[in-house]
């Protein structure tokens, strides 16, 4: 059973680099311990920026201006493929006054790092971009507004992109766990499975939160974890809400239909993939206090995912250091999505030796 790449992980992070290497000629294998698209990147809200996007590292900033660069064509070319609409939007991102900080404070970090990014902001009084917020009680009604971050729906994204695989010849083998490495001197012989053994020339891990486990006694220096975060399902009459509304970590997405998401918790919980009645009621709480037709009658959904921690947010994109046929694009901790175009285009770059846009030093394996 053998193929040029194997990728271990069918999320997002696998589906991407599976599509972006197939363009480039290679045969493709993923092996999914679950269904692809069913874990964290399924979870997800699918904003296709840092929810404060001035308060990360330069890294992570070239990581998903780079996606957002590529996405929109990306986009429109799976839904032209694959009948699958993704539903990538600029809908913009209301930043509501942070309650434990001072505004102007807030808004002149922002405005320096939009500046240098050439990322539009505005300040604004919230209900100039959405009238109908009730602002949760709060009395300073200030504002950012940030026009040109987008939203992709992150469950068709995932069907589009795995229907993109198969239909350009990647072999998708799901409900296989690995369970072991055979390896060479420098090189991976083949990965073992429970349902065989595969190999290939090269091998990459996307396994998520599930990263580390896969790599075993491989992982070496690599911290990658599993955060839960849990996420409230509205459906209300359509127009209710147009833009991504965001405070004090907690943020409401709408989708074009009616649906709106509210979230999201940061739990340390390990893999325990439970939801609790605390989160719901604490996330159905805040969703209410900003648009009274948030209640229980409207909420149709509540779950859960994992996502790969990792300091900073900034994931690991590299090759291992022992193992040159190893690779590893994992780590993106909440911005999976939003990160996943350009994470596929550095490590195809460093497979096929090609030049890289900006410095990846800051994705190489932990020393």
């Amino acid at each position: 059973m053998a193929t040029d790449i194997v990728i271990i992980g069918g999320g997002v992070i696998g589906l991407t680099i599976a599509h972006e290497l197939l363009r480039l000629g290679a045969k493709v294998r993923i092996l999914e311990r679950n269904c692809c698209g069913r874990e964290a990147s399924w979870a997800g809200g699918g904003i296709l920026s840092p929810l404060l996007p001035w308060n990360y590292p330069d890294s992570v900033t070239q990581l998903t201006q780079l996606s957002n660069r590529l996405l929109p064509e990306l986009t429109e070319t799976l839904r032209q493929e694959t009948g699958i609409d993704p539903e990538y939007r600029a809908c913009g991102m209301l930043v509501l006054s942070d309650t434990n900080n001072k505004q102007g404070t807030q808004f002149i970090g922002a405005k320096d790092w939009c500046a240098r990014n050439a990322f539009p902001l505005k300040k604004v009084y919230a209900n100039e971009i959405f009238p109908k917020l009730t602002f949760g009680g709060f009395a300073d009604k200030s504002a950012l507004w940030l026009s040109s971050v987008a939203q992709v729906r992150s469950p068709r994204l995932l069907q589009a992109l795995k229907r993109s695989v198969e239909l350009s010849g990647g072999s998708i083998i799901e409900h296989t766990q690995v369970t072991g490495w055979r390896m060479g001197q420098s090189q991976v012989e083949s990965v073992i499975t429970d349902r065989g053994e595969y190999s290939g020339a090269d091998y990459i891990v996307a396994a998520g939160a599930w990263s580390r486990e896969v790599l075993d006694k491989y992982a070496l220096k690599i911290n990658i974890y599993p955060v839960r975060g849990q996420m409230l399902l509205f459906k209300v009459d359509t127009g209710l809400l147009d833009t991504i509304v965001f405070q004090n970590g907690f943020y409401l997405i709408p989708r074009k239909d009616g649906y709106i998401l509210a979230g999201s918790t940061t739990e340390d919980a390990g893999f325990d993939k439970s939801v609790t009645t605390y989160a719901r009621k604490k996330l159905l709480e805040r969703a209410y206090k900003f648009l009274p037709s948030l209640t229980e009658k409207t909420l149709v959904g509540h779950w859960t995912g994992l996502r790969p921690g990792s300091h900073e947010n900034i994931p690991v994109i590299n090759r291992h250091p022992v193992f040159d046929n190893l690779y590893l694009n994992s780590g993106h901790h909440r911005y999976g999505v939003t990160m996943a175009l350009g994470s596929a285009h550095l490590l195809s770059n460093i497979i096929m030796n090609s030049s890289q846009p900006f410095d990846v030093t800051p994705y190489q394996w932990p020393a």
